[in-house]
């Protein structure tokens, strides 16, 4: 990804598929939305972006990098990312960092972060309701959880016809 890459996806502001933070000093709003990404459509994650579609980029160090990879680790189930860190031209030293997700499918297991599901609605990051979390693990697991599987309210063999 380049900067023109970046300024071209920010163009039309955050949305269901994009999510722009100012730094990682929002690392575990920008998780709760990669989850939300995970669950819903994918989407784009950013980190040096401000709401006012700036693109400042921030100082990435080696402890920067480390505490993606620590709240990176915090999802379930584990994802695999590629975290990107593009240069800022008029600001030497100063990256943006750029996450990109593709979405749920049904059959997947739901996504959690730090054991909560999240989920996109338009723009915004919302935990995901109880039912619908549970429909979508039956979904992922169907031979787990079929009726035959379930335990049975009779009391012995004569009550069967």
């Amino acid at each position: 990804m380049t900067i023109n890459e970046i300024k071209r996806l920010i163009a039309n502001d955050e949305n269901r598929t994009l999510e722009l933070k100012k730094s990682t000093s929002e690392l575990v709003k920008g998780m709760q939305t990669l989850c939300a990404f995970l669950n819903t459509d994918g989407g784009w994650l950013l980190f040096g972006v401000t709401p006012k579609l700036e693109i400042l980029g921030q100082n990435v160090t080696d402890n920067t990098q480390r505490e993606i990879a620590q709240a990176l680790s915090y999802m379930e189930p584990q994802v695999d990312v590629r975290v990107e860190y593009i240069d800022v031209p008029d600001r030497p030293d100063h990256k943006v960092i750029a996450m990109h997700f593709d979405g749920w499918a049904w059959g997947m297991v739901p996504y959690t972060y730090h054991g909560c599901p999240y989920y996109k609605v338009e723009s915004t990051t919302k935990e995901m309701p109880r039912d619908m979390y549970e429909e979508r693990l039956r979904r992922s697991k169907p031979d787990m959880f079929a009726w035959e599987r379930q335990p049975s309210d009779f009391k012995d063999i004569t009550s069967l016809d």
